[in-house]
């Protein structure tokens, strides 16, 4: 008897947790993911074996398509479902490269997570320390977190000392554009040169 009341009140709990039980809170996420990327960076393998297990976490964390079309900026209503499709192919490969090169140069990294501020239910920043080393100082970094699925957090942007990626990227493809007359395909030509290099 004493089994089934104990059987009962996990069941009461869980069906009112229910919303609770599979969500992932973005701090937890934030210090799943960097505990990830540092363990395959601490590996004995070589530099493009790192790459590629980086770009799967990138893959799976990142907002990829989201960060793409932010950093088009206003300029992705002049395109087309094919130019949108031609861009994303060719950010998706741009941002991997990009993400998991510059990673892999750090050996072993030790981000701690220490806060964030739920900023409305789609969005919460997640306050976090590289932490100092002889090699570099102590670096504050925060990261925007997509909630609208709470199951499927995802990375919007990284805050490093108060810079936001996102938005250097995004003012870096506008001042392409503008050098080109708007032509979208100067900067696929842009994308398409880094990603082969």
């Amino acid at each position: 008897m004493k089994n089934i009341k104990k059987i009962l009140l996990v069941l009461i709990f869980i069906s009112l947790n229910h919303s609770y039980v599979y969500s992932i809170e973005p701090d937890v996420f934030v210090q799943s993911t960097v505990n990830r990327a540092s363990q395959i960076l601490s590996k004995n393998i070589t530099k493009e074996q790192k790459i590629d297990e980086l770009k799967s976490i990138a893959k799976e964390t990142v907002d990829i398509r989201g960060v793409g079309f932010y950093s088009l900026g206003s300029a992705r209503k002049n395109l087309d479902e094919n130019q949108k499709k031609i861009f994303f192919d060719l950010f998706e490969s741009y941002f991997l490269k990009s993400f998991s090169s510059r990673l892999s140069e750090y050996t072993n990294p030790k981000i701690e997570v220490n806060g964030k501020e739920v900023l409305n239910k789609n969005y919460t920043i997640v306050n976090s320390l590289l932490i100092a080393t002889n090699e570099r100082p102590e670096i504050k970094i925060d990261w925007r977190i997509y909630t609208k699925n709470p199951d499927n957090p995802l990375i919007r942007d990284l805050i490093i000392e108060g810079l936001s990626l996102a938005r250097t990227q995004k003012e870096e493809f506008a001042s392409i554009l503008n050098s080109n007359d708007g032509d979208i395909n100067a900067l696929f030509n842009t994308l398409e040169k880094f990603s082969k290099n």
